[in-house]
């Protein structure tokens, strides 16, 4: 049995180019479809924080029309509810990478506004990527690997084939006009070889140890793949 640590942000808002706050979080699918897959392969989760706080869901992600249908929202508001991983976070600044067989970065707008400048989360990102660890990220996940850019601009990052949620998929959430800047142009500036598939369809890409997602319908089938490079 392996040791996985999910990375969740903090933030229970976004804040978008206004000024105004958006009430969010981490998405839940993002969270409940990986923490499936891995604990049914005999596998155990840490979630980590920045602060250790709570993680919030975005309450959208909780909704009907987010998940099939009520019933498959309330299965995973059932899911998160018998978590236990969810409701005792770590402090992602005690994190030792050292300790764990894999990383995972669930999304959700959250990110957008934590992760993406959290110097701990950077640490952890670029710690496991030199490993050599399997390194899962889905949807808006990636926007932690933003921290990840040294005093010379350059990231450990730049050149790795990746995917995240997509500039097209974020203006047909009706969220691109407002957003203070766009998850897929600052991972090119990043220097990444963002690969973009259809939108909301399951789109995995794997480079190296890297293994990214596009949306929340490619959590499942990315914790595959990390499961998988487990062995």
């Amino acid at each position: 049995m392996a040791k996985i640590l999910f990375v969740l942000t903090g933030a229970d808002h976004w804040t978008l180019a206004d000024g105004t706050r958006h009430p969010t979080g981490f998405w839940g699918e993002e969270v409940v479809a990986p923490y499936r897959v891995f604990t049914e392969a005999g596998h155990e989760v840490v979630v980590a924080t920045p602060g250790g706080v709570l993680p919030t869901p975005d309450a959208a992600s909780l909704a009907p029309e987010s998940n099939g249908g009520q019933e498959g929202a309330d299965a995973v508001a059932a899911a998160l509810q018998s978590m236990d991983p969810l409701r005792s976070p770590i402090k992602l600044e005690q994190v030792d990478v050292a300790g764990y067989a894999a990383v995972f970065y669930p999304g959700g707008h959250g990110p957008m506004e934590d992760l993406a400048t959290n110097e701990a989360s950077g640490r952890v990102l670029t710690e496991a990527l030199t490993s050599g660890k399997p390194l899962g990220i889905v949807c808006h996940g990636p926007a932690a690997l933003l921290a990840t850019r040294g005093a010379d601009g350059s990231s450990p990052f730049a050149g790795y084939r990746l995917t995240a949620f997509t500039n097209e998929e974020e203006a047909q959430a009706g969220f691109a006009d407002k957003a203070p800047w766009l998850l897929q142009d600052r991972l090119v500036e990043l220097g990444t070889d963002f690969r973009a598939g259809e939108p909301w369809a399951p789109h995995v890409i794997t480079d190296r140890n890297l293994h990214t997602g596009q949306n929340p319908d490619s959590s499942a089938p990315l914790a595959v793949e990390v499961a998988r490079a487990l062995g």
